[in-house]
């Protein structure tokens, strides 16, 4: 990579982080009142948040012919372990902070369980 693609790679990041903060203030104000931009704003962060969550799963290939060992295996299961606890404590108080701290609790208690299972 050259210095003049960085730079231009980092000013086209900055010029369309500065058009997606902008565009709110330039949007009509009846336009921003629709209701179902209204319903889109209240549903974005939990669908962000199960999207960042499945994406982040590790696995290689969980078909029985390749056979998965159990390291793998335990990891995965940590994973959805804590998937699930983030959605039902989302679900429940709707706070994003509490809901991302029991997620990264539930991964580290349950690969440490499995851990002990293995030894």
């Amino acid at each position: 990579m050259t210095s003049s693609y960085l730079i231009l790679a980092t000013l086209a990041m900055a010029g369309v982080t500065f058009i997606t903060r902008a565009l709110p203030a330039l949007i009509p104000r009846k336009l921003l009142d629709t209701p179902w931009l209204h319903r889109l704003n209240e549903s974005l962060p939990l669908s962000v948040m199960v999207l960042l969550i499945l994406t982040s799963l590790s696995y290689k290939d969980v078909s029985a012919s390749t056979g998965l060992n159990s390291a793998e295996l335990h990891l995965l299961l940590a994973q959805i372990g804590a998937l699930i606890s983030v959605l039902l404590i989302y679900h429940l108080s709707r706070q994003l902070l509490i809901s991302m701290i029991v997620g990264i609790a539930a991964l580290n208690a349950l690969l440490w369980l499995f851990d002990g299972t293995l030894g």
